[in-house]
């Protein structure tokens, strides 16, 4: 992927106008790195839950105890993504960041369960809020 493809696909999730066949494993991690390394207006930990939920909402998608938006995934994703990018020796554009991070274990899109029991990350707590690792901590 591109930055330019980065470029649209997150431009096209924040405008709601995404495909949702688009919003795939990759989409997700690529638009995270979008907003962590080009728009320092918005606090990803923070804002990207909305976002998420919004964007799932446009699609049809429903934001439940059983679907849609997950918690401990977005935030876990996004602690990974940039404790990768805190490793890096130079300052990538997000097509070389999304390029690392896809030749990592997080490329699996089940990478959470080397930290989370399944039951536990799929538990309504996990979905509704943060809810730490009960295999090993995530790194730091």
């Amino acid at each position: 992927m591109t930055d330019d493809d980065i470029d649209r696909l997150a431009e096209g999730f924040l405008a709601c106008a995404l495909p949702k066949e688009c919003w795939t494993h990759q989409a997700h991690f690529a638009t995270a790195l979008w907003l962590i390394l080009t728009r320092p207006d918005v606090h990803p930990e923070r804002d990207l839950p909305d976002m998420i939920r919004r964007y799932n909402a446009s699609v049809g998608g429903v934001n439940s105890d059983t679907s849609g938006y997950h918690e401990t995934i977005t935030q876990a994703s996004l602690r990974m993504a940039r404790h990768m990018l805190a490793g890096l020796d130079v300052h990538p554009s997000p097509a070389q960041a999304l390029a690392r991070l896809m030749a990592s274990p997080l490329a699996d899109k089940d990478w959470p369960l080397a930290y989370w029991s399944r039951d536990r990350l799929m538990s309504v707590e996990a979905r509704r809020s943060w809810v730490a690792p009960d295999i090993r901590p995530l790194p730091t």
